[in-house]
């Protein structure tokens, strides 16, 4: 297979032998794949089966209201029904789409063979498939959550919702949020590091920067919502009052926690619709984007512009005027980012030749829609306006037009642009046009009535209504709308199947876009590229149309095959230089093991079986440890060609590899919901009922301040380890072993001031609050011991070197966030009662 006297493949030897490494094994091996565009499929077609279960159950309840006093529901069925709808369409079919896309998309917008860590990608959807199947299937068992898709308390307490309804909300949202976070890292980390060579930048594909953007949103975003769940559990698990008003709580503090996550949510779905509609445009009006640099700081304006909008969706619970203002406000600047792209979509659309191709009609749609949505929105930023209509179906449509305007519209945009790419086939289009008018039709049918009816008072999670209220008409005919929507939807779905069985076949690069996706074959390799670009330009394909074929034949980087590994590039973050070569793991089930220890703890948790609970977060550990362990090298390697002239160290010896950076965002999400947890402890302080306690925290000085050195004492140990080399290798270890022991001291520490000096939990949100504060400093204490551990034990097997310094680095890190952590809790714990004047 090799070049005759030259000792290179022939491209078709190149390619036989690369899809020998990357390709997905068939059978019951299939569990074990990591591969992302495998990954991302799954994603994408659990995402829509979802979304189909989702449309039945709105179809139901249409069925309900299209008439009055109609006995087709009752009311504890209809409850489940718009309870799951939210939380399907929001949970298990829009972030989860996002993510399928992003999977399957970045590597080969970015020049890339594979995602970061494509074990995690894997490991997410298994959170995912288990924690939705867990949300749904209580439907069928007649458990369902019914107190809406946001879970207002007191409604989602225990002493109106006793059986386990909630708790299979609670448990399978948190579950399925786990997939998101881990997705978050992933899409940072891959945008940031691993692209092609110089791809700088202010040279990425916009879909990258909306991509990016979307996923440091969702590292900061989610996390409260994971707290205020993780909350609300404990109360109704143990009864610590965090949301009780009758004992502290205050359940406003739940509303806070999850609009801090819900309102992001919005923008978080929107942006990488918007991403979508910044790619195709140029494609299918025939240049180039106008105003790129515009985009971008459009939407991290916007994504920064979101996180005080939280109030947007409280302005009726009694909050004071000059929050209301200030957040009305905020709400009404929001329209400015916004409208810097579309008036950048415009001016494009302008300057070219327009082809109206079937994505293109998706996206005419979209603009139409969403325009609406988002005057719409305006108006209920105006708290007047907002009091008026607040809890009626003018808010219901609104969110619809919002959602399915800004972001249905332009995914199924994305189906009939990528489609092509996954399959090799062109749609069916005389099928395609008739699903676009249908769901068009339909669903401004439904939802521009609904304006109407919520405009004359009918408010919304009503399962019937009287007959006379002048609602009777406008239900009846968004009834009839959601059926046509529905029958669109259902066409699209066989357009999707004539397609992948009957569609076109084409060669490549069907609709002249310009990104690195379309330079690779039809239907895309499990590889991706046979070898990676070196790129100038934003638009590649635009400069160069025989980049697809040279790059076919190996020219490029890592045109070759070498001892079996999976290779792709890492590149320096802003320059887009290559740094690293990034060795990737091979299949295997460890993602699927690990997920399913999560869900043993999450299904003791959900049947009341806590004593047990533990033995699933321990078997979860057993294999995150051998999942770290089977990464890195046991010798520094020399630097191997990469291409193009180019040496590279592999990334066991680079100074900043992907795992590094996983955990520094790691840390970014955990500290947000860290920092959530301090927001809740100082409203409770400040805001809620029944305050003062009963009593404060009495006593134990003396230890607080024996367990704050503890926690310094093992940041430091650990940063000493850090910076001892491979020389003093006694050392290295003797400092990491005394960082892991002041650890656990530490966090015995912390527990021993729980058991003796704070008030009992379970009396008043005081304890309560104070015991997850400290538990909070404890449990990572505990898991800076195991990191310590884990760093000794590498040491000693050979993985520690002054170069491959990642096991050496990361325990310091960890604990020296533990102790940043820690001595906020004591702060928080031993200082607010004085500042508070003994809690008066």
């Amino acid at each position: 297979m090799s070049e005759q006297g030259t000792g290179r493949m022939t491209p078709i030897g190149l390619h036989r032998a690369l899809d020998a490494i990357w390709r997905a094994p068939k059978g019951l091996a299939a569990f074990s794949t990591v591969n992302h565009s495998v990954v991302g499929r799954r994603f994408i077609v659990t995402a829509f089966v979802f979304f189909a279960i989702g449309g039945l159950m709105a179809m139901l309840m249409r069925a309900q209201l299209a008439r009055p006093q109609n006995p087709f529901l009752g009311p504890e069925v209809y409850n489940q029904l718009f309870t799951l709808h939210g939380t399907v369409m929001m949970f298990l079919f829009a972030i989860p789409l996002i993510e399928g896309v992003a999977l399957y998309l970045l590597p080969k917008l970015l020049g890339a063979r594979d995602l970061a860590y494509p074990r995690l990608s894997a490991f997410g959807y298994w959170c995912y498939l288990f924690g939705g199947v867990a949300i749904l299937a209580s439907f069928v068992f007649g458990v369902a959550p019914d107190g809406g898709w946001f879970m207002y308390v007191p409604l989602a307490s225990k002493a109106y919702s006793p059986g386990i309804n909630a708790d299979v909300w609670l448990l399978g949202v948190t579950f399925v949020e786990v997939s998101a976070i881990c997705a978050a890292v992933e899409f940072v980390v891959t945008v940031l590091k691993v692209r092609t060579g110089g791809m700088a930048l202010h040279r990425m594909p916009l879909m990258a920067w909306y991509l990016l953007i979307t996923a440091a949103m969702m590292l900061v975003g989610f996390p409260p919502l994971i707290l205020g769940s993780v909350l609300l559990e404990i109360e109704r698990a143990f009864g610590w009052p965090f949301f009780a008003p009758d004992a502290g709580g205050a359940p406003l503090l739940w509303q806070h926690l999850f609009w801090l996550f819900g309102h992001p949510e919005v923008y978080i779905i929107f942006l990488p619709a918007a991403g979508v509609v910044s790619t195709l445009i140029p494609v299918f009006a025939r240049t180039r984007i106008v105003g790129y640099a515009w985009i971008v700081a459009a939407i991290i304006a916007l994504a920064f512009l979101s996180f005080g909008l939280w109030v947007h969706h409280m302005f009726t619970t009694g909050i004071p005027h000059l929050a209301l203002a200030f957040f009305s406000a905020a709400s009404t600047l929001v329209a400015i980012p916004t409208a810097v792209q579309i008036f950048a979509w415009t001016a494009t659309l302008l300057k070219g030749r327009l082809r109206l191709s079937l994505p293109m009609l998706y996206l005419l749609g979209f603009f139409s829609v969403f325009i609406f949505g988002g005057l719409t929105g305006v108006m209920l930023a105006v708290v007047p306006f907002d009091w008026q209509v607040h809890d009626t179906h003018f808010v219901v449509a609104h969110l619809h037009y919002v959602l399915i305007g800004g972001f249905v519209f332009p995914m199924l945009a994305a189906v009939y642009y990528w489609l092509p790419l996954m399959t090799g086939r062109l749609p069916v289009f005389s099928v395609s046009r008739t699903a676009f008018w249908l769901i068009f039709i339909g669903f401004n049918t439904t939802f521009l009535v609904m304006h109407f009816t919520g405009l004359l008072g009918m408010p919304r999670r009503v399962f019937t209504y009287e007959a006379g209220l002048g609602w009777d008409v406008p239900n009846l005919v968004s009834s009839v709308g959601g059926f046509v929507m529905a029958a669109g939807f259902a066409v699209f779905a066989l357009d999707l199947v004539l397609q992948v069985r009957f569609g076109r076949r084409f060669r490549r690069n069907p609709w002249n876009g310009t990104t690195l996706d379309w330079a690779m074959p039809t239907p895309a390799p499990s590889y991706n590229f046979a070898a990676l670009p070196r790129v100038s330009s934003r638009d590649p394909l635009a400069d160069d149309p025989d980049l697809g074929a040279q790059l076919a034949r190996g020219d490029g980087y890592l045109g070759r095959v070498r001892a079996g590994r999976m290779e792709t590039l890492g590149v320096d973050m802003a320059t887009g230089e290559p740094d690293q070569i990034i060795v990737l793991p091979q299949n295997g089930y460890l993602p699927i093991l690990t997920a399913l220890s999560l869900a043993i703890f999450f299904g003791c948790f959900l049947f009341g079986f806590y004593a047990v609970s533990p033995v699933g977060l321990g078997l979860a550990a057993v294999c995150v440890w051998r999942w770290l362990w089977s990464m890195g090298a046991k010798s520094d390697g020399e630097p191997e060609a990469a291409g193009l002239g180019l040496e590279l160290p592999l990334c066991h010896s680079a100074a900043s590899p992907p795992v590094w950076l996983g955990l520094i965002y790691f840390l970014v999400a955990n500290g947000t919901f860290f920092a959530s947890l301090l927001f809740g402890y100082l409203f409770l302080w400040t805001i809620a009922p029944n305050w003062p306690p009963p009593r404060l925290i009495e006593g134990g000085t003396g230890l607080a301040v024996l367990t704050a050195s503890g926690f310094i004492l093992s940041a430091l140990s650990a940063g000493r380890a850090r910076a001892l080399n491979a020389s003093a290798k006694a050392g290295r270890d003797l400092f990491q072993a005394l960082a892991g022991t002041f650890s656990v001291l530490a966090g015995a520490g912390l527990v021993a001031i729980l058991l003796g000096a704070a008030p009992p939990p379970a009396g008043h949100a005081y304890g309560a609050a104070t015991a997850v504060l400290l538990g909070y400093g404890a449990l990572h204490a505990g898991l800076g011991a195991l990191f310590s551990a884990y760093a000794v034990a590498r040491g000693q097997a050979g993985f520690v070197s002054k170069v491959r310094a990642t096991d050496a680095r990361a325990p310091a890190l960890w604990h020296a966030y533990t102790a940043v952590c820690a001595l906020a809790g004591l702060v928080f714990v031993y200082g607010l009662p004085l500042a508070m004047g003994g809690g008066a």
